[in-house]
Parts: structure tokens; sequence; C-alpha cells
């Protein structure tokens, strides 16, 4: 049972509020070099040529770019709002699949069972729980590695990639096809990540594929600029992005929103995650 927003009212008693957002306006700048001591990014936005970032691996192989920090316009129209980032930050190149799941949780929940496939039917929480215990893992805390899941500010400047346009590469609607599985292509069924084109940071599947669980609190958009937003501080309902293999395209649009109960979980749900130092 679908149990997100849909054209149709849910019906799980849950709430959820939707937004369907283009950026206004976008600027980037880049403030940190990549972890081997290059020059730091620097983000096309006309040409859209490729950005090379930083690129890193985990102990039990899950691939992270380095983000490099700057500002951006996050929403639609009055709610529009400028949102500066003044860290750069880790986040992983494929949403996490059920065999990196299962070799931390120990179990594989997923409907649509295949070890390359994003992990499904797992809750927010289930999703924070993952985080916590690859943060555990002897690895991991050797080398000072905190896992989370990403701010929605962080996901949506990640998805854009420097672009200010409805989707990461562009705003013609014929191309979505090549980034992303989406209700037109899916053939009913979620696919392995990494299948479609990357970003022009080198993630993949921000667009489709599974909705992505975020960090923050569901809440209204400021008014006015906003330096590192990490959302209301308390609430009911969680933040999801990026729209899913069962979703038309304007769900998969980068600035697109949705808010959903943190308990509920289904064939659409999935998640990344971001990885810190426990330095900072």
């Amino acid at each position: 049972m679908v149990i997100l927003w849909s054209e149709k009212p849910l019906t799980t008693g849950a709430s959820v509020s939707l937004i369907k957002s283009a950026v206004v306006c976008f600027a980037i700048f880049a403030t940190c070099g990549c972890e081997q001591g290059q020059p730091a990014a620097s983000v096309a936005t006309n040409n859209r040529a490729p950005v090379p970032l930083s690129e890193s691996a985990n102990s039990i192989g899950m691939e992270f770019r380095l983000i490099p920090a700057g500002t951006f316009t996050l929403g639609e129209g009055d709610k529009a709002h400028e949102v500066t980032l003044t860290k750069p930050f880790k986040i992983g190149v494929h949403e996490v699949t059920q065999a990196r799941y299962e070799q931390v949780m120990g179990v594989n929940p997923s409907k649509l069972k295949s070890a390359n496939k994003p992990v499904e039917m797992v809750s927010w929480e289930d999703a924070v729980e993952f985080c916590r215990r690859l943060t555990d893992l002897p690895a991991e805390k050797a080398a000072g590695n905190v896992y989370r899941l990403p701010t929605e500010a962080e996901w949506e400047y990640a998805c854009r990639a420097g672009t200010t346009t409805a989707y990461s590469f562009g705003d013609d609607l014929t191309q979505l096809k090549n980034y992303a599985w989406y209700r037109e292509n899916s053939g009913g069924t979620s696919h392995p990540v990494g299948s479609k084109q990357p970003n022009d940071w080198g993630l993949h599947d921000l667009h489709g594929n599974l909705w992505e669980r975020c960090q923050n609190y569901a809440g209204p958009h400021p008014s006015s600029a906003i330096t590192d937003p990490t959302g209301p501080a308390t609430g009911s309902l969680r933040v999801i992005r990026g729209g899913s293999w069962g979703r038309l395209p304007a769900s998969c649009q980068s600035a697109h929103r949705a808010s959903l109960a943190p308990s509920i979980f289904n064939q659409y749900l999935g998640f990344r995650v971001c990885r810190t130092s426990s330095g900072n």
C-alpha cells in the first residue's frame, strides 16, 4: 500500500505535507579542498561540466563524496529562502543497499529483494539505528567516523550539484529517464543503485528509485536567509525527499518535499547517509 502523499489521500492516518518546489536562484562557493589537499572544488552552474570531488570509502565499502560548503536557494515562490552551509560534508554516493544494511544490521527486511537494490521496508528509526551501529563498528570507531542522516538542506544541496533547474540535469523532462527510476520506466519495482547516470557531483539516484529520509522534523520553511539549518526542534513528522520508482516525475524534482511519520515503512522508502568526524 502506498503511504506517501499521492493524488489520492493517505489511508494510514499519517499527515503528509507536500511542496512542489523549483529553485529560483543559486550561488555556490567552495570552502574546502579534498581530503588529499587538492584545490577546492570549482562548481560550474552554466556548462554543467561534471565536478571532480574527493571520493572515499568506509570499512564496508560504502562510497562517499566530499561536498563543498556553499550558499543556495531552497524552496519555491514565497517559500524560497537562502541557505548557507558553512562546512563541507560527506554524503553517500548511493542509497544504502540491502547488502550493506544486512552486513550492519544482520537482517534484510526488504520486500523487493536483491543485494544491490536499495534497502526498503525500514522506518526512520531503523535508518537511525543503522547509522548508530555503523558508527560503532570497530574500524569506523578507530577512524573517528560518525554516521547520520542528511539534513533536508544538505540533501537538496547535494542533489542540485550547483544547478538551479527543476532537476539536477536541467528542465528537460525527456532526460529524466536517464537519471531516475520513476513510475513510467521502473516496471513497478526498485532497481540496483547506480544504474542510472549520476548528477554533476557524482551522486546517483537522488531522483527516484526510493524516497530518502532526512534528519529533520517537518515544518514550514523560514521566511529569511538561514545558516546550517536543522529544521524544527520538535515535531511528529520527518522530511522525505527525491521521489520513488512508483511516483510521477514532479515528485522527483530537486526541491520537491514531503513528510511522513517516522514509524512508517514500505517498499518506496529508503535512505542514504552522511559521514562526519567524531572531532566535529
